[in-house]
Order: C-alpha cells, then sequence, then structure tokens
C-alpha cells in the first residue's frame, strides 16, 4: 500500500559530504525565485529496517537496531539547495512511523506529523515525501511516531542541503551525536520513554557515539580550514564540546549562516535536535594528538568524545587567514517588529505534576500554555494571520531545560531574560533554561498547523508539544 499526500506534487567513521543522488517536487510557494535551481529532481528512497550495528566496535557484540536502510547513522541525505528532492518511505518495521524533514522550510503536507499533516506510515505501507529545500545548511531526519523507541534505537540521519557554490573550506565533515543505554550483553536497556524519564531529564546514555559507532582517532593535517557540522541526534543529551589547542568559529546554527562568532567560554552547547557548522582551524602542531572533551554534565562527568590525531604532514598553510568564511545568507524573511502579533507560552510540569486525571488516566507530565489557555493535543493552541510576524515569549517555569523546536520555520532568536541578543540569529530550535525567558520572532509566511514542541523526547511525548495555526 502507498499512501500519497493529495497537496503535494507527486558510520562509523568521519563522514564526507556528498553522495546521495537524489528527483522533484514542488517549489516552495515563499521560495526566492533566485534560489530555484533548474535540474533534475534528487531521489533518496528511505527503508526503515531492523539491523544489526556495530556500535561499540568491531570486537564488540553487535547490537540490535532500527535504522533506516540497515545504517546508523544514516544514510546522509545530500540535497542541493532550490532543487527538487523526492523521497519514498516504505516502513519495513512492525510500528506505525513518519520521517520529519528537521529545519526545512517545507509545504505542511510534507512535515511528517501523524495525524496532524499525514497519516502515519503503516508497517509495510509506503509515503512519497515531495519538496524543495529553499535554505542551504545542515539539517537531519527521524521518525515522529513512536519517537522515543524509534530514536532510541537508531532511526535518525543527517540531512545535508549543498549551496550552489562550495565554500573554500580544506574539509566538509560531518559528526551525528548519539548516546545509548546498554546492557552488559552490547544490547540496549529495554524501556524507553519511561514515566520517570519522562518526568525528569529523559534518556541519557553512557556511550556517546560519532556517525553509529564509538569514535576512533579522527587524522587531521596541520594548516587546514575544517567545516565541522555537528548533529545532536540524542533522545535528552545536552553536549557542551571544548577544543582545546584550536581556533573555533560558530558559522551556522541550525543550518542557517550566523555572524560569525567565538563559542562563549571556548564551550560549543548543543541541545538535542540543535546543530552548529563549526570552522575549525587545525593550529595543532604535526604528530600531536587533542582531544575534544564535553563537559555539559560537570567535572565528574567529563569525558573524550574523540581525539584529533595530526599526521606528521608539514602544515598545509603556515598561517591560516584570521578572518573567518562566512556562508551566504538564506532567503529567510526578516521579521517585521513594528506590530506583530504577540503569545506568551508557559512552559509548565515536572516530576510534582505526575498523577492521575479524574477518570483515573495519567496526568499530563509537561504542559504549554498561552494564559489560561492549556495546550490538548493536535487542536491549534492559537492562530497567526498569514503574512503577519509573529512574537512568541517562551517562559520556563519548570527545573529542566527544554530544546523548543517549532516545525515549519526558522525563527529569530531576539532576547533572553531581557537582555538583546548581539547578534540576533535564525534558529529552529532554541534552549530555555529554567526560568528563563526568551522571545522568538518569525514571519509567518507557512501556512497549516505546524507542531511546536519541546525536543527532549520525552517531554514531548508527555505533554510538552502543542500546534500553531497559520491561516
Amino acid at each position: 500500500m502507498t499512501i500519497e499526500c493529495p497537496s503535494a506534487l507527486p558510520r562509523r567513521s568521519l563522514l564526507k559530504i556528498g553522495r546521495t543522488s537524489v528527483a522533484a517536487a514542488a517549489v516552495l510557494p515563499f521560495v526566492s525565485p533566485a534560489r530555484a535551481v533548474a535540474g533534475p529532481t534528487v531521489i533518496t528512497n528511505l527503508r526503515p529496517i531492523p539491523a544489526q550495528a556495530a556500535i561499540l566496535g568491531a570486537d564488540k557484540a553487535k547490537t540490535a537496531v532500527l535504522a533506516y536502510n540497515g545504517t546508523v547513522s544514516g544514510p546522509v541525505v545530500t540535497m542541493h539547495q532550490g532543487v527538487p528532492f523526492r523521497s519514498r518511505v516504505v516502513n519495513g518495521i512492525d510500528q506505525n512511523t513518519t520521517v520529519h524533514w528537521h529545519g526545512i522550510r517545507l509545504p505542511n503536507a510534507m512535515d511528517g506529523v501523524p495525524y496532524l499533516t499525514q497519516p502515519p506510515i503503516r508497517p509495510g505501507a509506503a509515503f512519497q515525501y515531495a519538496f524543495t529545500p529553499p535554505d542551504a545548511g545542515t539539517f537531519w531526519y527521524h521518525p515522529h511516531d513512536h519517537t522515543a523507541h524509534q530514536m532510541g534505537r537508531g532511526m535518525a540521519g543527517a540531512l545535508i542541503v549543498k549551496e550552489p557554490e562550495p565554500p573554500a573550506f580544506d574539509q566538509d565533515l560531518l559528526w551525528v551525536l548519539q548516546d545509548w543505554a546498554f546492557e552488559p550483553n552490547d544490547q540496549f536497556v529495554p524501556g524507553f520513554d519511561t514515566p520517570m524519564e519522562a518526568a525528569m531529564s529523559g534518556r541519557i546514555g553512557s556511550v556517546v557515539t560519532i556517525n553509529g559507532s564509538v569514535p576512533e582517532p579522527i587524522k587531521v593535517r596541520a594548516g587546514e580550514r575544517l567545516r565541522v557540522r555537528l548533529v545532536n541526534a540524542c533522545l535528552a543529551r545536552f553536549v557542551a564540546l571544548r577544543f582545546p589547542g584550536h581556533r573555533v568559529t560558530i558559522i551556522a546554527l541550525d543550518g542557517q549562516p550566523c555572524h560569525p562568532f567565538a563559542p562563549p567560554a571556548g564551550s560549543v552547547i548543543i541541545a538535542p535536535a540543535q546543530r552548529v557548522d563549526l570552522q575549525l582551524d587545525t593550529i595543532g602542531e604535526p604528530g600531536l594528538d587533542y582531544p575534544v572533551v564535553d563537559d555539559f554534565y560537570g567535572r565528574r562527568a567529563t569525558y573524550r568524545l574523540v581525539t584529533l590525531a595530526y599526521t606528521r604532514q608539514p602544515p598545509k598553510l603556515r598561517s591560516l587567514p584570521a578572518l573567518p568564511i562566512i556562508l551566504p545568507p538564506n532567503p529567510v524573511p526578516k521579521p517585521d517588529l513594528s506590530n506583530p502579533v504577540r503569545h506568551h507560552l508557559t512552559i509548565v510540569g515536572g516530576m510534582m505534576s505526575m498523577g492521575m486525571t479524574a477518570d483515573g488516566k495519567p496526568a499530563p507530565v509537561w504542559g504549554i500554555k498561552d494564559g489560561r489557555r492549556t495546550n490538548d493535543g493536535m487542536a491549534p493552541i492559537f492562530s497567526i494571520p498569514f503574512g503577519r510576524t509573529a512574537l512568541l515569549t517562551l517562559e520556563n517555569h519548570t527545573s529542566f531545560w527544554h530544546p523548543m523546536h517549532l516545525h515549519g520555520y526558522s525563527y529569530q532568536v531576539l532576547s533572553r531574560n531581557g537582555v538583546r541578543e548581539p547578534y540576533p540569529h535564525l534558529r529552529d530550535t532554541v534552549i530555555v533554561r529554567p526560568k528563563d525567558i526568551v522571545d522568538i520572532a518569525f514571519v509567518a509566511n507557512n501556512p497549516g498547523n505546524w507542531m511546536f514542541h519541546c525536543h527532549v523526547i520525552e517531554h514531548q511525548e508527555n505533554g510538552l508539544m502543542t500546534v500553531i495555526n497559520v491561516a
């Protein structure tokens, strides 16, 4: 059985970007004509299936996983800015599933949310996705049905949209970060989306991998300028990466180019679902090893994620340019803040919210409120007139960090706790820390019902999600 949507036209080691040939779909109504590029449709077909993966290394037992085309983490889907893309997804697992193309500004019918934008893809059935990516950058894809179970067992992959003119980096590298909780037999700890995990920080595994396996040292050469694309595909783990001995510059956030800046205090913080593109200048000494460490959870939980192992070759360049490479901007409309549509959303819930409803059912652990109105399943919490600028204030009344993701849009992060961002930037997933008040804004130019939720998956699946209507 194939489900067609009537509203749309029909590793293990360091990965270098770029080989998936892919076919045509409709150009988004809000894509700049200058970005629409003539050319054949790119096609990458996906099939989630049960598989065995050597996540812990070749000398360990393989782990039973669920994975797209049998590959953890992947396959890497490569698109081209302004070029139509199509993917036929055939469900080879025993649960309903969908594919959400995270961060892509696409037609609502292609967004991959079951019972909101499409019917679920049932076991053995298929669905064809078709859209034209308007923005170049680093994105990713994952299921949006039984999400904790499927993502937690490996169903996630990177999605790279290439610029028409490649930036002048010596190498373009991808690190998809995932974490896993293992039993002694090298199989996953059973039970995803447990009530205790849902009421706290979510499932945080003890093993962190790059591109689907425990990383071996990565060879680099001195005197090069690297683009490192970081994708946090974990269920709940935040990371804070440090690159001692290197010059690191952030050049894009969630796929959107930004004013280049050095990581605050030298730490690159990435929440679940976020992406960060780094310019990494290899200014270390030939023949030496340099650790990349993650210290988000404090000194006692700090660990070495991977080692950058310099070859003994002489530096490619003795002196790298002082100025960073600036990526070309994407055609995201700028909000008009003179008269926006305003809403104040409050994040509530946590451990103390666990309980039962009056009819004896488990009460939602988390929630989102707009004034006195509380989110209610897939019913929109409010509507924004098409074409207007929306200014949303997000206030976190809980004791936990929440990465808040809006489907179908990239929004401008304006301020945090009353302090304006020194360089307003675009994201599709923003961190809202305990007691934070964050202002975001976007032009409501993509119609439909759009999911807005926390990307700690257990939080989302236990109430921390709502729907925003644009019409």
